[in-house]
């Protein structure tokens, strides 16, 4: 089959703005998903102080809104397959603006768990969706460039987030324990995640349905017509990209969880695309979002000095990520999950080795000034590393792997293995970092290592492939 629309011909600038602003508004949900999963790293500790829990309920708390990823990105592929792809993007704004509002008037630790996890099934939801969407109307040719709009939307969603903590935290004389109006700051800084979640409502009404979920319905006029639009072309190129959706297609049965079995239990697309998504959470990369503040706080960071620290943090992902949108379409897909995966050892050994110098134990750690520099540094390195590489070329990846016909379903399994994946990591930090700050990061350097090998042997490279091309 010939690479149609792999060239930049394929698409001219009318198409390319077009299809640019269909995608920003699409990555919405990764603003929602990356704003929703930070903004309890504000939060952590007076939580903490108003509910009087101890570190193993904290840890389930926080990682409480990850259960309800893996329930919402399990069940995203077969709404998005039922009743469209925007449909199920509106269904999940509701679920973030519902959240955010019962977040941040809990009654006790245990609603605002329930809370957290209703904003994660719509996370889950979101982060299957806007991939898969904005993969199915981008030409090839910047597929990978928009794709990537994605996870920039996820690193400012986290940026806006740590920039409104520390605004409502400094309007509440520095610290988010105290009042604020009738509620306590660290309320507020969940409850303002509810503009955004009405504006993603808003541009879900506007932007149009998927071409190859309209030709699976047989809504074949009205795909022709959004083709034209997202890709150009005359009447013949659009009629011949129709004909390809349909073979890729395969047959007009709704793909399900029967359809991603092989011999080896499910078939070995899959396995990849769930290891890949794995491996994006196990090197820790959520520790730094969620538990930053309280981190820095623990080795001797004032807390107002410690949410300047993680918006900084949350600023050198903003930098990786736009790095990676310039280099994803240039180098390819698997050159910069090798080369992030060889940066994210170096700098998770680095940060192991720096709070090997700390004393104390559990939350109660100082850490030396220069060591404390060390620490920052390769913490922020890591961060880097991650956002140039496994941040956004992941949900590149998991939007065009898969072949057409399973897409959906298969995106739905890799990302709730994703979600899996993070919820351990978050859940288990509190225990580990009482047990061995240095220990914990030593075991995420483990993982990136293995990151490494893993896709050297069986990650493929997609670069300049039409979605139609992806057979598995």
């Amino acid at each position: 089959m010939s690479n149609t629309g792999a060239s930049p011909a394929g698409a001219g600038d009318a198409n390319l703005a077009h299809v640019t602003m269909i995608a920003a508004a699409a990555a919405m949900g990764g603003f929602l998903f990356g704003y929703d999963s930070a903004v309890i790293n504000g939060a952590v500790d007076a939580i903490q102080q108003r509910f009087e829990v101890g570190p193993g309920i904290l840890g389930f708390t926080v990682a409480s809104a990850l259960l309800g990823c893996v329930v919402g990105a399990a069940a995203a592929g077969n709404l998005a397959d039922r009743l469209g792809r925007i449909r199920a993007m509106q269904i999940a704004g509701v679920l973030f603006a519902v959240s955010a509002i019962g977040s941040a008037l809990p009654f006790s630790i245990w609603d605002l768990t329930f809370w957290r996890i209703i904003g994660g099934v719509a996370i889950g939801m979101a982060s299957v969706i806007a991939p898969t969407y904005i993969a199915e109307v981008s030409p090839a040719a910047y597929r990978g460039r928009l794709a990537s709009l994605q996870q920039l939307a996820i690193v400012l969603g986290i940026a806006c987030s740590q920039l409104v903590n520390y605004a409502i935290a400094q309007e509440a004389d520095g610290s988010a324990h105290n009042m604020l109006g009738p509620v306590q700051a660290w309320q507020w800084m969940l409850a303002v995640e509810a503009l955004p979640a009405l504006v993603y409502l808003g541009l879900s009404l506007v932007i149009p349905e998927s071409p190859r979920y309209l030709v699976r319905v047989g809504r074949v006029d009205r795909a022709r017509t959004i083709l034209g639009e997202v890709e150009g072309g005359g009447t013949a190129r659009i009629d011949r990209r129709i004909g390809e959706i349909k073979e890729a297609l395969g047959s007009e049965v709704r793909p399900s969880l029967r359809d991603l079995t092989g011999k080896y239990g499910l078939l070995p697309i899959v396995w990849i695309g769930m290891a890949v998504s794995a491996f994006q959470q196990l090197v820790g990369i959520n520790v730094i979002f969620y538990y930053s503040s309280s981190l820095w706080q623990s080795v001797g960071v004032a807390e107002t000095d410690s949410l300047l620290l993680s918006l900084f943090t949350s600023l050198v992902n903003i930098v990786g990520t736009v790095i990676a949108i310039m280099l994803v379409d240039r180098v390819g897909r698997k050159p910069l999950l090798l080369a992030g995966s060889a940066g994210m050892t170096v700098a998770l050994g680095l940060a192991a080795f720096a709070f090997s110098h700390a004393t104390g134990s559990g939350e109660e750690v100082t850490l030396p000034f220069m060591w404390g520099v060390v620490a920052l540094v390769a913490a922020s390195s890591f961060v880097l590393f991650f956002a140039l590489s496994w941040g956004a070329v992941v949900w590149v990846l998991l939007g065009e792997m898969f072949p057409l016909r399973i897409r959906a379903a298969a995106m739905g399994v890799a990302t709730a293995t994703q979600w899996l994946a993070n919820w351990l990591i978050t859940v288990s930090f509190p225990s580990l970092r009482d047990w061995s700050l240095p220990g914990s990061y030593t075991i995420y350097a483990a993982f990136a290592l293995l990151s490494f090998f893993f896709v050297l042997k069986f990650v493929q490279e997609t670069k300049g492939k039409t979605l139609e091309e992806m057979r598995g």
